[in-house]
């Protein structure tokens, strides 16, 4: 199995050489990481990442975050949910769990979702990312509810986490 660092650069070099820029990455989180993908980039994201989807939203009216996530497999991400986005999945390369809910309680059973695959999740929905058997890369898209007030980093409410966070 790859390494993090090994998973990350793979991951650098196929964004660059789809002409995506990077406009952030964190890989300093404990179950993996993610590239943060710069908005001049949202049109090609999208045409890479969703081709095919129908969009929940109107990409014209709406402020767009688009990121890679990558989860390492074995490791969760804290069940959670946000106050200021809503959120768009489409699976790169799978499967991953994923856990969603309308409350604070976790069910008991994950969806698997292969590649291709999307989930939505409405604002305040709770849900968690799982990797499964091999690294899990997600291509997400944050639909800010508030443009006035765009979500950040910092819009978590986790409501359970496997690292003390």
């Amino acid at each position: 199995m790859k390494t993090k660092d090994q998973i990350a650069s793979q991951i650098r070099k196929e964004l660059e050489s789809k002409n995506l820029k990077i406009s952030g990455e964190d890989f300093e989180r404990p179950w993996g990481g993610f590239f943060k993908i710069d908005k001049k980039s949202l049109e090609s994201f999208l045409s890479i990442y969703f081709e095919g989807v129908d969009l929940p939203f109107d990409k014209t009216k709406f402020n767009l975050s688009p990121k890679i996530l990558v989860v390492e497999p074995g490791k969760k991400l804290s069940w959670q949910s946000h106050e200021r986005r809503s959120e768009l999945w489409r699976v790169v390369h799978g499967p991953v769990g994923i856990y969603t809910s309308p409350t604070d309680e976790q069910p008991k059973e994950m969806d698997v979702f292969n590649d291709g695959e999307t989930v939505e999740m409405e604002l305040g929905t709770r849900h968690r990312l799982v990797g499964l058997d091999d690294w899990g890369i997600v291509a997400e898209i944050w639909i800010h509810s508030f443009p006035e007030n765009p979500s950040d980093e910092d819009d978590i409410r986790r409501i359970e986490d496997d690292f003390g966070r």
